[in-house]
């Protein structure tokens, strides 16, 4: 089953334990993947798209939730 909540930089922050500001950080470096929705200029990501990128994250691999 997919998860098709959108989630902002404060949620994907929430769920890997930073700052939001360290997230648009990420992105900014290209490290974050591309939005999947943009809505009124703000980038949103499904939640799906979110936890398969904190598992290939280089600090994370090996850890489970």
């Amino acid at each position: 089953m997919t998860d098709r909540r959108l989630w902002s930089y404060k949620d994907i922050a929430a769920h890997i334990r930073v700052q939001p500001d360290t997230v648009r950080s990420y992105r900014k470096h290209g490290l974050l993947p591309a939005p999947d929705h943009v809505e009124g200029g703000k980038p949103y990501w499904y939640a799906d798209t979110v936890r398969t990128w904190v598992a290939a994250r280089p600090g994370n691999r090996g850890r489970r939730e």
